[in-house]
Parts: C-alpha cells; structure tokens; sequence
C-alpha cells in the first residue's frame, strides 16, 4: 500500500511515512514529483529520524521535513503518541531525556527501548530531526548570524549544529542558506517570522476561524481581516518556556483551493528558542495533523451527518495553544452567555495577565496563568460562589501539578484528577479531554449545542438517545460534537434559516454558547446541581 502512495503521489501520507531511495541516498515524503524509484530500491520508514538515522539525506525537492505531522501522533493515547507530542512541544530540548521519560511515568531505558521498536528512533534523535528542520527554518527565513540560529534551534553547540545540517540535508548551514535569495528573508526576530503551517486534505478554515472568533479574549486574542481579499487573520499572544510570543494565521480565501496545503503564518518572538514549540502549539489549536479524509470518509457514511459533511469537508476539532487557559475559559463559561464570559475573561486578563511591553493592533497582554488565578481577589470574580470555588481549586491544582493537562498525561488519568475537584464535571472534563488532550473520540450527550443539533438534524436529543446515535461515529465523535454545533447554527445544513434568528442556537452568531463551547449556557440539570452544591 505504501509504495501504491509513493507511485500514485499520494499527499495524503505525507508525515505518516517516509520513503528512502537507496540507489540516491536520500528520502522523500510520499508525494514528492521526482520519478518514481523502483520498489526493490525503497525502504519505508515511520519517522524522518529514523531515515536519518540510516543515513539518508532529506530531498531538496519535496522538503519532507516540512510535512504535516503523523495523526497518530496527534491522537494515540499509549505511551509513543504521548511521547511524540512532548517531543514536538520541545521538552527533550529543555529537560533532556531524563526530563520527558520523567513526566510520562517511564524510565529513560524504557522509553528508548519502547521508541525505538516502533519508531525506528530515540527521543534523541527525534528531537534532532526537529532540531534540524527548525535551523533550516531560521536559517532561509532569516539573516540572524549562524551562531544564534544554532542556539535558537535548541542545539548544543554550533560543532553539533554544523554536524546535524550537513547530514541532513547534505549542505553546510551557509550553503542552505544561500539556497534563497537574501531579499526574501527577514533581518530577525524584531521582523519577525513568516512560514507555512503545512495541513493534509481538505481544511474548512471559516469553520475554525469562526469557531476561534467567538471565543476571542480582548487583548489575548482578536480576529481581523487579512491582507487578501476574503482572507480573515487570527491573531494571538502566545506564553511560551522562554519568553511570549504573538501569533497570526490567516484563513484561506473563499476562492481558494481546498487542495491548498498550508496556512500562512507569521510570529513574533522574544526568543527564537521558542519556535519549535510555537509552532507545535498552533498546529495543535488548527487541529493540522489530523486526517480529514479518513474522518469525513466514516461520518460521511452516517445517515445524519452525510449530508453535512459532504456540504461542509475538512471540519476540524481545534485544540488549544494553553491547556490550563482552556481550562480556565472552560470553568468561566459554565451556565453564562458568551458575551459574559468574555467580559469576565477580558478583566481577569486585564487585572492578573502580564502586559506586552507594547501593544500589537488590538493585543496587549497574556492570559493569566493558573497560579497568578489561583491568588486572584474573591471580589474580582463576578460568578457565583460555587463557580469561584471551582476556578481558585482547579486553578491551584494546575500550578501546583497535581492536575495535568498538557500532551504526555495520560487522558484517563487526567479525567479522575479533574473530577476529585469540587465543582468540576463530566462536560467540562470531556471538553478537556476533547480540546487540550487531543482525545478524538469524545462525545457530550448532554450538551445544548449537542442537542440541537441533533433536533436540526431530525434526531432524538436528550441525553440517552444522543450517546446511543453517536456510538455509530466513534471513534471520531469529537469531531461530530463540531459538525453539530455547527448543525445547531444552520451552518452547511440545506434550507436552514438564517442565522442568528433562534435566540436559542449555539452557533457563532448565538449569545447563548458559553466560551468554553457552544451550550455553554444550557448545561445538564445534573451538572448544574453539581456545580451549586460543590
């Protein structure tokens, strides 16, 4: 089946494999337009580290180090798919082996051995790949003198810098830079970084920027229109390990093909070492390893959302850049409008958030952190106090650790954790579990945007029949939790009315949603006595 991908060009599996040429010494993502090799002359490999690690080069033509990533990586729950999204969130970088192997309960010597059988490499050498791929970045993109793309892109040395360059792309760092022309790059970081957030099949961005749009923070986050006509930008500021960011992605144009292939991207940081894990981040909120085809292919089959979802291809589960301010938003946005919400997330951002030392366009400061909430003044907290209760003891277990909420916890760990907490319930943890745990197979029965949906639909929407009617999707019903929400609004569904016109719709013109997700404001009578006597 793979070598059919490679000779049929297939973009689909870009990132889910690589494809080594022995007779050239190199490897190629799936899709690359060079001649087709004999199939006696491939071997397969499930990483581009591995292939490194066999000693082949990059293709200068394909580019494979610039593939989306792997869904499984993006999705698994063992120990590898957790693993992969430490390593893409550049822990190895910061804590070393010891370091990751550590905050996934496993030893280094069995996190070797476990990576190596599956991956055909290390946490080392995976890390590296990503090392390398983010210096070439730098590297094309920028005129920052040698020695500081080295650093920035996390490696020890410049010896070890040149080292990894040459025998991955088999240039030496000045000969890969020379390969584009000094006007396209920039002078640094204070001109920031322009890139393409590579995705695979089809993407429907207005969804995403729509989605992202009713939930913007003022000051942390704002949707503007962007340089293209029909383009809208999403604009964000970013706390990273080593200093903040902003970030901007544009969507695609109504005339764009789905077919595309990337975002457009631009990021500005105060310390280039942040990149790799920026970029991980974004991906990550996009939701751009996912596989929509094999997704729209299963819930595309269903009698209820078939329709949908050929009206409407390449819907996205977004995840979120911070898991702890998710989680936050999540808790603030319980039984209030969207409008509420965002006033109450506004001012906590502008009492405890750390400003940016200058504004940008509507941007001016970073969403507080868990432990700056957790010491907030009663007094600032508009909600009831249940809710503060909730808030203060989730947010001083997440800056405590005692609750984990980023990509290498184990997801059913997390979920006990977060249900010990006063206050907190199952329709928050499985929003959780569906936004910053990467879980693809979540579903919330009892959720108001849920159950219109369904209702719009022609279905069944209280609770019991709506998880009976999901089994069907499985395992991939966290993304049709999106294709109802967006059901529930008349998106993509034939003859619906115009939106806006129930008062009692989840979808993005509805002041009903919550900012934790659309039903924010409808939650179930259970959940809601939970919350009033926790």
């Amino acid at each position: 089946m793979r070598y059919r991908a490679v000779d049929s060009r297939d973009s689909r599996f870009d990132g889910v494999f690589f494809t080594a040429v022995t007779t050239t010494g190199i490897y190629c993502r799936p899709s690359c337009p060079a001649v087709t090799p004999k199939r006696v002359n491939c071997t397969f490999y499930p990483t581009a580290a591995a292939a490194q690690g066999a000693g082949f080069r990059a293709c200068r033509r394909c580019r494979p180090d610039s593939v989306p990533g792997s869904p499984e990586w993006n999705h698994r729950a063992d120990l590898v798919g957790r693993a992969m999204r430490l390593i893409g969130d550049g822990v190895v970088d910061r804590d070393g082996v010891a370091g990751l192997a550590g905050r996934l309960g496993y030893s280094s010597r069995q996190l070797q051995r476990q990576l190596t059988a599956e991956l055909g490499a290390g946490p080392i050498a995976l890390a590296r790949a990503r090392r390398a791929q983010t210096a070439r970045l730098l590297l094309q993109t920028t005129d920052l003198p040698v020695t500081e793309v080295a650093f920035a892109s996390g490696f020890a040395s410049v010896r070890q810098f040149n080292d990894t360059v040459r025998e991955v792309y088999d240039r030496t760092p000045s000969g890969l830079r020379e390969e584009v022309a000094a006007g396209r790059r920039t002078t640094g970081p204070a001109g920031g970084l322009t890139l393409r957030l590579a995705y695979r099949g089809a993407l429907d961005s207005d969804h995403l920027i729509d989605f992202l749009a009713l939930r913007a923070v003022p000051g942390v986050e704002e949707v503007v229109p962007g340089g293209r006509p029909g383009v809208r930008t999403y604009r964000r500021t970013l706390a990273l390990p080593y200093g903040h960011g902003i970030a901007e992605v544009d969507g695609l144009a109504t005339a764009d093909p789905r077919t595309r292939g990337w975002l457009d991207c631009r990021l500005r940081l105060t310390d280039l070492r942040d990149l790799t894990t920026a970029v991980h981040r974004l991906r990550a909120l996009f939701d751009l390893d996912a596989d929509p085809d094999t997704v729209d292919e299963q819930l595309g089959e269903d009698p209820l959302l078939g329709a949908h979802v050929r009206a409407r291809p390449g819907l996205r589960s977004p995840g979120h850049v911070d898991p702890h301010e998710l989680a936050v938003r999540a808790v603030l946005g319980q039984q209030v409008t969207a409008v509420a919400a965002r006033t109450l997330a506004a001012r906590l951002a502008a009492k405890y958030g750390a400003a940016l030392p200058g504004p940008s366009g509507g941007l001016d400061r970073l969403f507080p952190t868990a432990a700056a909430l957790a010491a907030a003044d009663p007094a600032d907290l508009a909600m009831p106090a249940a809710r503060k209760r909730a808030l203060t003891g989730l947010c001083a277990a997440l800056a405590e650790g005692t609750v984990r909420l980023d990509g290498g916890v184990d997801r059913e760990q997390a979920a006990a954790e977060l249900l010990a907490l006063p206050g907190i319930g199952p329709w928050t943890v499985g929003y959780l579990r569906m936004r910053a745990l990467a879980d693809p197979d979540v579903f919330l029965p009892g959720d108001a945007g849920v159950r219109h949906g369904l209702l719009r639909l022609g279905a069944a929407g209280d609770p019991k029949s709506a998880a009976t009617i999901a089994q069907a999707w499985a395992p991939w019903r966290s993304y049709a939790v999106h294709r109802l929400w967006a059901a529930s609004s008349g998106e993509g569904t034939a003859g619906a009315p115009d939106a806006g016109t129930d008062p009692g719709r989840t979808g993005v013109t509805s002041n009903r949603a919550g900012t934790g997700a659309p039903g924010g404001a409808d939650r179930p009578a259970a959940e809601k006595a939970e919350r009033e006597t926790a």
